[in-house]
C-alpha cells in the first residue's frame, strides 16, 4: 500500500518535483517496519499532493498562457497560436460554462447546495481529465476494450439502476445521483470516432441497448447524432453498423412512455431561464455555446481529425436541443455534476493538441510528461 501510494502521487507531480516522489521512494523501501512505512507515505501524499493537484488544475491555464506568450514572441497571429489546443481551450470552456450556470442559478434563486456540486463536479472533473492525459496514447485493441467496459455500465444502470417513473438512468451514492450515460456516452463516442475495432462496435451497439432499457431519448438522440456526423465523414462498416443500433434505439425511445416531470434548475432552461431574468437567459445562452467552442477550433485547426471533432460538437449540440424541447437535463450550466464530468471527460478523448504554425516556427504541443509505469496506472485506477 505504501509503495502504491508513492507511485500514485509520483504519476500525479509535476516533472520539477517528481524527484520527490522517487526520493519518497526510496526513504520507504529503508523502513523496515511496514506500519511506519505506511505512515510515512500517507503523510507524504498529505503534503504534496494539494500542491500537485493545484498545478494540475493550473495547468490548462499555463498551457494556453505559454501558447500566446510563444505566439506574441514569433511576431505572428498570437490569438491562433494561443489556440492550438482544443484540449486546453475545452477546460476553459468547461470553466467559462459553468460559471456561466452559476450565474443562472444564483438569480433564479438556486439553493447554494447546488452551485457547489456544480463547482465541485468541475474540479473533480479538471483534476481526472489532467490525469488521463497524462496516460499515454492506448491502442485501438485497449480503446476497445474500454468502450466495451463503459457499455457495460451502461447497460448494468439500465437493468439495476435507480427508477423514477419507469425510467432507469440514474445510481445514487450517498444521497448524490448520478447519470452515467451523461458521465460515460460522451466520451465513448468521442472515443469510437477514433478507434472503429470489433469490440468497439460491439460496445457502442450495447449502449444503444442500454439506451432504449432505460429509456433515454436524449442520451440516444446525442448518441444517433454523433454516430451520424462519424457515418458522414468517414464512413464505413464498424460505423454503419454503430449508426443502425443507435437509430434504432432512438426510434424505440420516441415510441415509448417518458413520464419524468421536469425538475428545477436542470431542465428546459434555454427558454425559461429568461423569464427568471434577461441576464440569466444570456449566462445560460452564452454557456451553451462555449461547449462548440473546441470542435469548432479542433475543426479548423486539425483536418486529419475532423471526424472526432464534428462528432463531439454533434453530441453536445443534440444534447442541447434535447433539453430545449424535453424534460432532460441542460448540459454543464444546469444543476447536476453528470454533464460536467461528461463534458471534461470527452475532451480527454480528443486528438493530442494540433501543431499550429506560426511564422516559420511550430508551437510545441502541451502534452505532458507521460508515466509508462504500469504500477502508477494500478494506483491511478
Amino acid at each position: 500500500m505504501a509503495n502504491l501510494l508513492c507511485r500514485a502521487l509520483e504519476s500525479i507531480l509535476p516533472p520539477r518535483l517528481r524527484d520527490w516522489g522517487l526520493a519518497i521512494r526510496y526513504e520507504i523501501a529503508e523502513i523496515p517496519e511496514d506500519t511506519k512505512a505506511l505512515l510515512f507515505a500517507l503523510e507524504s501524499v498529505c503534503g504534496l499532493a494539494p500542491r500537485a493537484i493545484g498545478v494540475l488544475l493550473l495547468q490548462p491555464f499555463i498551457s494556453l498562457f505559454g501558447a500566446a506568450v510563444h505566439a506574441s514572441r514569433a511576431g505572428a497571429n498570437s490569438g491562433f497560436g494561443a489556440l492550438h489546443s482544443p484540449r486546453t481551450v475545452g477546460a476553459l470552456c468547461a470553466v467559462g460554462a459553468v460559471a456561466m450556470g452559476l450565474v443562472y442559478m444564483t438569480l433564479a434563486g438556486a439553493p447554494v447546495g447546488y452551485l457547489g456540486v456544480n463547482a465541485g463536479s468541475l474540479v473533480i472533473g479538471l483534476v481526472l481529465r489532467a490525469l488521463v492525459s497524462r496516460i499515454p496514447g492506448a491502442g485501438g485493441r485497449l480503446s476497445g476494450a474500454l468502450i466495451f467496459s463503459l457499455s457495460l455500465l451502461l447497460l448494468a444502470t439500465a437493468i439495476l439502476g435507480l427508477r423514477i417513473e419507469g425510467t432507469a438512468r440514474w445510481i445514487g451514492f450517498g444521497g448524490v445521483f448520478v447519470q452515467p450515460s451523461f458521465v460515460l456516452l460522451p466520451l465513448m463516442l468521442v472515443g469510437f470516432s477514433r478507434t472503429r475495432t470489433p469490440l468497439a462496435t460491439i460496445g457502442m451497439v450495447v449502449a444503444a441497448l442500454a439506451m432504449t432499457l432505460q429509456p433515454d431519448r436524449a442520451m440516444a438522440a446525442m448518441m444517433t447524432t454523433a454516430l451520424a456526423a462519424v457515418t458522414a465523414t468517414r464512413a464505413d462498416r464498424p460505423t454503419s453498423m454503430a449508426f443502425t443500433a443507435s437509430l434504432l434505439a432512438f426510434v424505440v425511445t420516441l415510441l415509448r412512455p417518458d413520464a419524468v416531470p421536469a425538475a428545477p434548475f436542470v431542465d428546459q432552461l434555454l427558454f425559461s431561464s429568461f423569464a427568471v431574468h434577461a441576464l440569466a437567459g444570456l449566462a445560460v445562452v452564452a454557456g451553451l455555446a462555449m461547449l462548440l467552442v473546441p470542435a469548432i477550433i479542433g475543426w479548423s485547426c486539425d483536418k486529419d481529425s475532423r471526424a472526432t471533432y464534428f462528432a463531439f460538437g454533434s453530441a453536445w449540440l443534440a444534447a442541447t436541443i434535447a433539453a430545449a424541447f424535453g424534460n432532460y437535463p441542460t448540459p454543464v450550466v444546469g444543476y447536476g455534476g453528470s454533464a460536467i464530468l461528461g463534458y471534461v471527460l470527452s475532451l480527454s478523448a480528443l486528438p493530442r493538441p494540433v501543431r499550429s504554425r506560426v511564422g516559420s516556427e511550430t508551437v510545441p504541443p502541451d502534452d505532458p510528461q507521460a508515466s509508462r509505469d504500469i504500477h502508477s496506472k494500478i494506483a491511478l485506477a
